[in-house]
Formats: structure tokens, C-alpha cells, sequence
């Protein structure tokens, strides 16, 4: 038998509830114990209440209204970034351990392949799509290399960004520029996020640019393996979508990076893309699916220090 967490999920739109059916099939250590939303009709909350969950239409003050409250160890937040720091302090101030998918970043950054058991904080930020998708390359490169710039692109089909993405562009890709300077290990890094309307939508697909110190090529591209299979082990649909390149950048032709001035070394172009698991989502909204994932990953890693320490604000369930 193994002992669950129970969790609540605020947000019940594509990706609370894609969230919420992962959290069902997919966790080791993790109960579903409440759905929160804003809107009385979203299929999250009607597909929550056909699970058997606990739900409310009435945002965190319902949450917290609910009887099953006292036993929420952990809340996932998928709402906004502006809604999400309100929410940190009502949480906070119970005692729940918060996981945020928005780029609120009131927490570290947290992406599983790179920090994850070294992050053990009231409130875990999750960056952004884009920043769980390529900040793991730029970490590969810093494990081989010194990294003087880091530029990525995230394109995502138009149809699978929400309008918490579409109200939170700004800080989508400032939150990813400072992930990929912290996480990454780059000197200066640079987001950029695309909406792609085309028809059908398309999967995700990013472009991750670095440049670095001149060093063994093969050694960079060995290492960017060796994080894209600890990507896949919680992102499945993650992969290299074509064979790592590189140019060496000479000291007669440097490039003018913004801030840092000519440089000189070798630029790493690589290029990814991620289908989705379609547990609820389609498979195109990878960007969606990536964050879910590694938010899953998150909270399974919380449960299991609680279960270890036999923490828990309402006791722990066996299953």
C-alpha cells in the first residue's frame, strides 16, 4: 500500500483539469482532494464532481470554506500570475505547500531535470512552457561549457494558449529570461514565445540558440542526450526534433550580444519539439503538457519528503 498527499488544484480549465487526470493516473504519492474554479460551468469542475472530487466555483475563499480543507497538504495553482500572489498568502498562512504554474515566480524556479531534490520550498515555481522545455538544453551546455548567452524560442499552436498565457506574455518571457540565467547557467539569456495560428495547430516546437566558451563538440552533444532522456522520463513527448548543430563563432567575425559586448566561441542550435500525452488536452498542446509533467514531478517529490518525515496537516491516506 502506498500513502497519498491530498491536493487541491485552483484552476479548472485545460490545465488544472488536465493537471487533475494525471494526478488520478499517473502519481505515486498524490491524492486528488479538492478542484477549485471561478466558473460554475467548466467541464473541470463537472468532470471533478464525476470523479468523486470536492469541488468550488468559489475561487480560494471556497477552497477554503470546503470540509475537506484541513487535510490539503499541497495546492497546485493554475490560475494567473496577478490571481496567484493572493492566493500564496491565504495558503501560506494554513500551512500548505504551494506548486505554481504561473510565471508569478514568487518561489525558485524549479524544472525537474535540473533542481528539483535540491528545492524544498513553501512555494515552488514551475517558470514557464517555454523555460521547462528549453532551459534543460542551456543547462546542458553550462555542464561542459562556460555560457555567455542563451536565447530561446518557444512556438506553441495559437488554439492551446488560454487566456491566462495570453494575459501573462509579459511576464512569460521575463520569468524565462531569469530561469534561464539562474537555471541555465547563462550569462545573459533572452525569451521569446510564438503563437502559431496554422491549421491544423501544430506541436510545440523551440529553438534554443547558446553560445559558448570554444569547447568538444561531442561532449556538448553527449550531454544534451543525456538531458533529453531525463526530460522524457516524465515528458515522453519530449524529443530532439533533428541532430545538434554547431558554428564555431571566430574572433575576426564576433557576435554583438546586448549587454555583454563581441564574443567569440562556439553557437549551439538546437531544435525540440513536444507532443503532449492527450490525457485531456490534445496531443499538439505540448507546451500545456510539459508544465502539467513536470508540476506532477514536483509534487510527487513534495509528497514523498512528507510521507518520509510523516508530515501531514490532515494524516496521510493509504491507498
Amino acid at each position: 500500500m502506498n500513502d497519498r498527499v491530498k491536493v487541491a488544484i485552483i484552476g479548472s480549465g485545460n490545465i488544472g483539469t488536465d493537471l487533475m487526470i494525471k494526478v488520478m493516473r499517473n502519481s505515486q504519492h498524490l491524492k486528488m482532494g479538492a478542484m477549485v474554479g471561478i466558473d460554475p460551468a467548466s467541464d473541470g469542475l463537472a468532470r471533478a464532481q464525476r470523479f468523486g472530487v470536492a469541488t468550488t466555483a468559489g475561487g480560494i475563499d471556497g477552497l477554503i470554506g470546503l470540509d475537506v480543507f484541513a487535510d490539503i497538504d499541497i495546492a497546485f495553482d493554475a490560475t494567473s500570475a496577478g490571481a496567484h500572489r493572493r492566493h500564496n498568502e491565504v495558503l501560506q498562512a494554513h500551512g500548505v505547500q504551494v506548486i505554481d504554474l504561473t510565471p508569478a515566480a514568487i518561489g525558485p524556479y524549479v524544472i525537474p531535470a535540473i533542481n528539483l531534490e535540491a528545492e524544498n520550498a513553501a512555494n515552488m515555481n514551475m517558470v514557464t512552457c517555454g523555460g521547462q522545455a528549453t532551459i534543460p538544453i542551456v543547462a546542458a551546455v553550462s555542464r561542459v561549457a562556460k555560457v555567455h548567452y542563451a536565447e530561446i524560442v518557444a512556438s506553441i499552436a495559437s488554439k492551446s494558449a488560454g487566456p491566462g498565457t495570453r494575459a501573462n506574455i509579459d511576464e512569460f518571457t521575463e520569468t524565462t529570461r531569469a530561469a534561464i540565467e539562474q537555471l541555465g547557467g547563462a550569462t545573459r539569456g533572452k525569451a521569446i514565445i510564438v503563437l502559431n495560428p496554422a491549421e491544423p495547430p501544430l506541436v510545440m516546437r523551440d529553438t534554443v540558440f547558446v553560445l559558448s566558451d570554444l569547447t568538444d563538440q561531442e561532449k556538448i552533444e553527449k550531454s544534451i542526450a543525456r538531458m533529453v532522456n531525463t526530460v522524457q522520463s516524465y515528458v515522453p513527448g519530449y524529443r530532439l526534433k533533428q541532430r545538434v548543430q554547431f558554428d564555431v563563432v571566430s574572433r575576426d567575425s564576433p557576435l554583438n550580444v546586448p549587454g555583454l559586448g563581441p564574443l567569440s566561441g562556439l553557437k549551439t542550435s538546437v531544435f525540440l519539439e513536444v507532443e503532449g500525452a492527450a490525457h485531456y488536452l490534445p496531443s499538439y498542446a505540448g507546451n500545456l503538457d510539459i508544465m502539467t509533467s513536470a508540476a506532477l514531478a514536483c509534487g510527487d517529490m513534495m509528497a514523498r519528503r512528507r510521507i518520509a518525515a510523516g508530515i501531514a496537516r490532515g494524516g496521510m491516506e493509504a491507498m
